[in-house]
């Protein structure tokens, strides 16, 4: 089973939209966000910023860890007893 990346989780899941209106929130084009989800490339500071902002304007509960491994790895992570 493959998990999803990060960038994807952030658009399917925490804003609920098409890539390519992920993109304008995020002021990139639908290609883009492609690119991202694919791995050839990853948003910079300027875009996750206004991804976070949006977020927070919108009344989401924001971690900027989503930005580099997605919500159901991070919890894995968490949940893990020290050894």
């Amino acid at each position: 089973m493959r998990l999803m990346g990060p960038i994807a989780h952030i658009r399917r899941n925490i804003f609920r939209m098409t890539q390519a209106a992920f993109g304008a929130l995020a002021g990139v084009t639908q290609a883009t966000v492609s690119r991202w989800e694919a791995g050839e490339s990853e948003p910079n500071r300027d875009e996750m910023e206004r991804i976070r902002t949006e977020a927070l304007q919108r009344g989401i509960q924001w971690d900027d860890r989503w930005f580099f491994r997605a919500p159901d790895l991070i919890e894995a992570e968490s949940m893990e007893a020290p050894a």
